[in-house]
Order: structure tokens, then C-alpha cells, then sequence
């Protein structure tokens, strides 16, 4: 039987695989995707399958050590992790093209060398004296750590084989390594598995830790086969707007740690800053006397962190259908809850355009922020401020019920610790929950079970008038 390889056709953005070239992925509606690989015969790799082993099986009432950690010397970046750096875990990092995932890794690198780690960069995309120059702007302490540029798979593995005490390793990125014995190019899915593989190996191998700098699609997703989310043990991405200073750090996957976990940096001229009490930089421009503002007690992981929500309603211009913006939320959301406003509660917003923002640019993506948007456009609509020493949250349902939202404690100690004074918060079901809330002293409570109840006194205001 004849072993020359088989070729076949892959998509680089979704990893289909199809008998021959087409201009579209069927699988993933992407255009111009589809390239040729060649792919070594099953059969040669099953004749050489080696001798069988017996697995040893054990139960789960065995004792677990929690796993050792090292401390990277970022609070925020440890916080994420779940409390640091695990050895011989591989981790993830993704985020858009400039958003400061190399500055991070960079920083983060020279504080564990500046305390006695051992510490290897390896840039596929960038000279050493590159790293260097940036380096030098960032104020880092560059001999902490040791630099390389390659994108030669085997290279980087033949070094680091013959590497002790190494802690931490950082590839910078996995779309640029290249490995000779697959037959495309770096950044194909055959490439990007292949290399990932082979480096997540030698990383549990050898017991370093493992960074993986990835790219991302246009859609915000991380580049390359899905199965390579999966072969590490966890995931993040690096988010933010240009426009803003912000840098939001989220953990989408974590077999360490929490996921959905947070940490928040600002980016100044010394690179990443970390900001340990968010919410007061979140509401440090908020201006409590304006129409169409209200403050969401929010939760991001275990953390809470508290946002300005604003809200702008213009009348229609033209005739064609009114127009919906949306920044840091779900537009199918605003949408809903819209119709709700009008629905359950008589307010006429159909023939308004609607603009709303979560300031600060975190992305908002649980449901209790629906109160506090209500609030926003409620006070929009009537021109007149909510109290400027007021939180909200709450989840609203079609039927303008105000429904229960996770750990109510937690985004109410936040909101005493920053000063507030009361809270709308859904009516408590005590006798199914068996819970009761302990608001921190001087935070007055206003449980409400509808959407009626926020809305109705500035209704009532707007009828008089």
C-alpha cells in the first residue's frame, strides 16, 4: 500500500474539512478559507502503535491537594488565574490585534524574573531587539528574563528539552510557529494544532508553565481549530476599546480557577496598570444630575463591580424605523426590554430612537443589568435624574416581573463600601431562598416585584405636567 500523504481541503477559520476546493466554507459561510494540506496515511501510524498498557484505577473519596501556585507578581492577573501560576499548565491568551496582550505577558514576565524565576519569551513576530526597545519604554527590568525570536517548533523544543528550572514560558504567537513535518503553512490549522501539541506536551513534560499568545477573527474569536481550546487548561481573552483605557482580562475557561473571573487594568505610558477597585474608576467622570443615568450593581465572576449606565432618547428622524444603538450590551436585550416598557407599563418608545452606553467600555452580558437599564430610559424619557446615591439590578421578564438575581450580598456590600445609600433590588422570595439579606448599616432597601413600580411615580409626574 502506498504511503505518499493524502491531501485533503481545510478551513483556516472553522477547521472543516472538505473533498475539494470551494471558494466558501459551507460549515462557516467564510470566504477564501479553504487550502489544501497533505496529511500522512492512518495506516503508517498504526503499524508502529506500541505495546499496551494496563491503567490503574482508583475512587473519589481519595485525598486531593488543592495545586501548588506561583504568584505572578500582577494581583489582577493572579485573580484571574485563580490565585497563580500552576505548573505544568497551559494557558490561552487571546484578544484583538494592538490591545496589549504582549505588553501583559512582557510585564508579567519580568516580575517573575525580578523575583529569582526563571522565565523564557520566544517571539515569532518580533526581533529580539524588538522586545528590547519595548522593554526599555515599559521602564522593565529586562535581564529578569531570557528573549529569543523563532518560529521553529523543533528548535524551541530541542532548547527547552535541555532547560532546567525553568518556571514560565511565553509564545508570542502560536499563529506564527512552524512545524517541517506538516506539509501548509504557519497559522493553518494543521500548523496551529500541530504546533500546539507538541509544545503543550513538553510543557507537562518538563512541568513549566505555558503561555500561548493566539489571534482572533474578525468575530472576536480565537483563531485556528476549536480542539486547541480544549487541549489547554485554560482560557482567556483580552478585551477593550481603543478609545478607552481600560482592559478587561476575563477568564472564558479555567480548570483552576473560576471562570467568568476578571481582572481590570488601565493602560498608561508605562504599560498596564492594575486597577484593584474598578468600580470607582467606573464612576470616577459620573455626573449624578443628569437625566437617563443610573448606577448597575453588577457582577463579573466573584467580583462586583459597579457601572454608569446611560441612556439617550431622541425623536425619530424620517420615516424610516426608528433607530437602536448599543455599547457594552445585548441589543437583542434592549429590544426585549423596550417592548416590555411599552407593553406592560404604557410607555410610548416606538417612535423614539434609543442610544445606550455602559460607560467605561466593559461588556456587560447578565441579565440584573435590566433594571438599571430600565431606570436609565425611564428617567430619559421623563427628563428627570435618578438618585445620584441610588443602585439597581435585577432581571425583568417579559411579563414585567422583576426576577432574582445571584448573590444580591455581594453587589450591596460593594454599593456601601462606595457610598451609596439605597438600592432597587427585586422583592426577595425569603420563604424559598431561606435567605436573608444583611445590607451593609445605612444602606436603605426598596424591594419591588414589577417594572410598574419603578416606572409608575415618573409616569405619574409626566401625566401631571
Amino acid at each position: 500500500m502506498s504511503r505518499r500523504s493524502v491531501h485533503r481541503f481545510v478551513c483556516q477559520a472553522c477547521g472543516a474539512v472538505w473533498p475539494k476546493w470551494s471558494g466558501k466554507c459551507e460549515a462557516c459561510n467564510e470566504w477564501n478559507t479553504i487550502v489544501e494540506e497533505a496529511v500522512e496515511p492512518t495506516h503508517v501510524a498504526s503499524k508502529k502503535a506500541s505495546k499496551s498498557g494496563r491503567l490503574t484505577f482508583t475512587g473519589l473519596d481519595g485525598q486531593a491537594e488543592p495545586p501548588p501556585r506561583v504568584k505572578t507578581g500582577l494581583g489582577e492577573l493572579d485573580r484571574v488565574l485563580g490565585g497563580g501560576l500552576v505548573p505544568s499548565s497551559v494557558i490561552l491568551v487571546g484578544g484583538d490585534p494592538g490591545i496589549g496582550k504582549s505588553t501583559l505577558l512582557l510585564q508579567t514576565a519580568c516580575r517573575l524574573g525580578a523575583g529569582g524565576q526563571r522565565v523564557i519569551y520566544i517571539s515569532g513576530e518580533e526581533s529580539v531587539d524588538q522586545i528590547r526597545l519595548r522593554a526599555r519604554r515599559l521602564g522593565l527590568a529586562v535581564p529578569g528574563i531570557e528573549i529569543a525570536a523563532s518560529i521553529n517548533v523543533a528548535d524551541i523544543i530541542s532548547t527547552l528539552s535541555s532547560e532546567n528550572d525553568v518556571r514560565l514560558v511565553v509564545i508570542d504567537s502560536i499563529q506564527t510557529m512552524w512545524l517541517e513535518t506538516v506539509d501548509s503553512a504557519p497559522g493553518s490549522v494543521a500548523q496551529v494544532r500541530a504546533c500546539s501539541f507538541e509544545l503543550i506536551r513538553l510543557a507537562k513534560k518538563r512541568g513549566f508553565a505555558l503561555v500561548l499568545v493566539g489571534h482572533v477573527t474578525k468575530d472576536g474569536a480565537l483563531a485556528g481549530p476549536r480542539v486547541m481550546e480544549h487541549m489547554v487548561d485554560a482560557v482567556m481573552y483580552f478585551e477593550g476599546d481603543r478609545g478607552h483605557q481600560f482592559r478587561i482580562l476575563r477568564a472564558a475557561k479555567n480548570r483552576f480557577g473560576a471562570t467568568d473571573e476578571i481582572g481590570v487594568f488601565a493602560m498608561t505610558e508605562q504599560g498596564l496598570s492594575e486597577v484593584p477597585n474598578p468600580s470607582a474608576l467606573f464612576l470616577a467622570e459620573r455626573r449624578g444630575n443628569i437625566a437617563g443615568s443610573a448606577v448597575f450593581a453588577g457582577l463579573e465572576g466573584s467580583r462586583p463591580v459597579l457601572l454608569e449606565v446611560q441612556a439617550l432618547l431622541a425623536p425619530k428622524a424620517g420615516d424610516g424605523g426608528a433607530r437602536r444603538s448599543v455599547l457594552g450590551w445585548d441589543s437583542g436585550r434592549l429590544m426585549m426590554l423596550l417592548a416590555v416598557l411599552e407593553a406592560r407599563c404604557g410607555l410610548k418608545l416606538s417612535g423614539m430612537d434609543v442610544y445606550l452606553n455602559f460607560a467605561g467600555g466593559l461588556k456587560v452580558t447578565e441579565p440584573a443589568a435590566d433594571l438599571a437599564v430600565a431606570a436609565a430610559l425611564v428617567s430619559a424619557m421623563a427628563g428627570r435624574p435618578t438618585s445620584a446615591g441610588t443602585v439597581y439590578f435585577g432581571e425583568i421578564g417579559l411579563s414585567g416581573e422583576v426576577r432574582q438575581v445571584p448573590q444580591p450580598d455581594l453587589r450591596l456590600r460593594e454599593a456601601g463600601k462606595l457610598g451609596f445609600s439605597s438600592a432597587v433590588l427585586p422583592k426577595q422570595i425569603r420563604q424559598v431562598t431561606g435567605a436573608t439579606l444583611r445590607p451593609p448599616e445605612g444602606l436603605q432597601l426598596r424591594e419591588i416585584g414589577h417594572l410598574t413600580e419603578l416606572t409608575g411615580p415618573m409616569t405619574e409626574d409626566m401625566d401631571a405636567e
